[in-house]
């Protein structure tokens, strides 16, 4: 069941993020929504909790982190969806932005849970849900480094989930291919225009409530999704 609990959304402002908090509003959850702004969903319901916080902030994230839960013990849900792409040959990156490119993309991930994890363990139950790619599955061209964060998810989440399973929390692993979303803005390239081109948002929230909803003596690992029909447009 979804509805009455309080799930921490993580990039619920927009695209992948934006569509799983409306759907679990939809369903009667509580959305502890977190992102840098929420200029572009913000939908003025108690049900939604919103907190400004920068996920690719290495110095405040712990701290604002612990913080949310410290105001909300009753937190059982977390969908650790925030993150960005930026590609190209792995020597067009200096090192700073490969240090702040791991940070966003696998290492917020990872002191998320390891804040939010110990509360779920002391409750006996909960989900934890990542956003991962279908570059989490094979690395190509251009994407060695979006790919580098996105197999470290993968890991990571098969990890947690053998650690956690004794305590009753179900941790599942979403891999969509490309997503019609704003993610595409700065990039040269973007799904075709057809509807089979791309996967939509709202496909990912009917799955994260579907997550959610099945009983607790069983536990999605991981799911794959892809357009029907791949094409990418080179702009």
């Amino acid at each position: 069941m979804v509805k009455n609990r309080k799930i921490l959304v993580t990039g619920s402002s927009d695209g992948i993020g934006r569509s799983i908090s409306k759907y679990l509003l939809n369903e009667g959850a509580k959305v502890i929504g977190i992102s840098r702004n929420h200029e572009k969903f913000d939908p003025k319901s108690d049900n939604y909790i919103k907190y400004n916080v920068d996920v690719s902030n290495m110095e405040d994230l712990p701290k604002k982190i612990s913080g949310i839960i410290n105001d909300h013990k009753d937190i059982d849900g977390f969908v650790s969806n925030a993150g960005f792409g930026k590609f190209g040959n792995i020597e067009t990156f200096s090192s700073k932005e490969i240090s702040n490119y791991i940070f966003t993309n696998l290492s917020s991930h990872i002191i998320i849970t390891n804040k939010l994890l110990p509360h779920l363990k002391s409750i006996n139950k909960g989900n934890i849900i990542y956003i991962g790619s279908e570059s989490a599955l094979k690395g190509s061209k251009n994407g060695g480094l979006y790919s580098a964060t996105k197999f470290g998810l993968r890991g990571f989440s098969q990890s947690v989930r053998d650690e956690a399973s004794s305590k009753n929390i179900h941790v599942t692993l979403i891999n969509p291919g490309m997503v019609r979303t704003s993610f595409f803005n700065n990039h040269d390239f973007m799904p075709g225009d057809d509807p089979s081109n791309a996967i939509e948002p709202d496909d990912i929230a009917k799955i994260v409530i579907n997550i959610l909803s099945i009983r607790n003596g069983t536990v999605i690992d991981e799911i794959n999704l892809s357009p029907l029909k791949k094409v990418i447009k080179f702009l």
